[in-house]
């Protein structure tokens, strides 16, 4: 989860598995809870209103969420759109609906950064449970042609397994390469490698570069019966490679 502080000392938290971690990071830091912020419906981005409900907590909320899943979003106050915005803090957060992961997920963007969930994570993207592939696609794309210095808020720390599958499908990347031991390196010390940046994202990140000739050429090695024709085609066929695990029987990131 995330948590977002105004000068007045409200907090907004964005998704989250349980209460616990958010209500003791506002009691550390003088935080009054007002806000939560939900980029889609799994149980591990709302066991947290589910949590606060059952708390009695909840009622007294600002919750904001997807209108075209508000029926599974517990305490929605607030639903909301593409193009819509919510404003915390005196700061303007626009909403972004990026179906693929999730049907009707959205992603809250505000200055430099973007709150993207499960979209696109740190060198990877979710999992498309509801897509359709394509719609995953145009998701990723839109969030992959954001300003590089925008700080990417995704909502796992899947970093070094993405960082794995992304050499895997481009071993000769000297910018993957780097980024690997650097986040080897924070991991080593117990330190987060997110958020990252849209810069990095785009040197790195496969899923935001469908259309490099050198990745396409390892794709059609590694999975020659996929079509790879179309940016949905490239993308898909990444995905669904990424879902075999493949990749950890053959990556050692020590050895990078």
């Amino acid at each position: 989860m995330w948590v977002l502080e105004s000068e007045d000392h409200q907090a907004a938290v964005v998704d989250g598995p349980n209460a616990q971690g958010a209500l003791a990071v506002c009691a550390a830091e003088g935080l009054t809870l007002t806000t939560l912020l939900t980029t889609h419906t799994h149980g591990d981005h709302i066991g947290l209103h589910h949590h606060l409900d059952l708390e009695g907590r909840l009622a007294s909320l600002r919750v904001v969420g997807a209108a075209a899943t508000a029926s599974a979003i517990p305490g929605l106050t607030d639903p909301v759109a593409q193009g819509d915005v919510v404003t915390f803090g005196g700061v303007p957060l626009t909403v972004w609906r990026t179906d693929g992961h999730l049907t009707g997920h959205v992603c809250y963007l505000g200055g430099d950064a973007a709150f993207v969930g499960d979209t696109l994570f740190a060198g990877g993207c979710g999992k498309v449970f509801d897509g359709p592939m394509s719609a995953m696609a145009d998701s990723l794309m839109r969030l992959g042609a954001l300003p590089s210095q925008t700080a990417v808020f995704c909502a796992h720390e899947y970093t070094l397994d993405n960082l794995a599958f992304a050499w895997w499908v481009e071993p000769e990347s000297e910018p993957l390469r780097a980024r690997i031991r650097a986040v080897r390196a924070l991991r080593a010390q117990g330190r987060c490698s997110v958020p990252s940046t849209m810069a990095e994202e785009q040197a790195t990140n496969p899923y935001l570069r469908p259309g490099s000739p050198q990745l396409r050429a390892r794709l059609a090695e590694l999975v020659p019966e996929a079509p790879l024709e179309t940016t949905a085609d490239v993308i898909g066929a990444l995905r669904r490679l990424k879902d075999t695990g493949r990749h950890r029987q053959v990556v050692d990131l020590e050895a990078v």
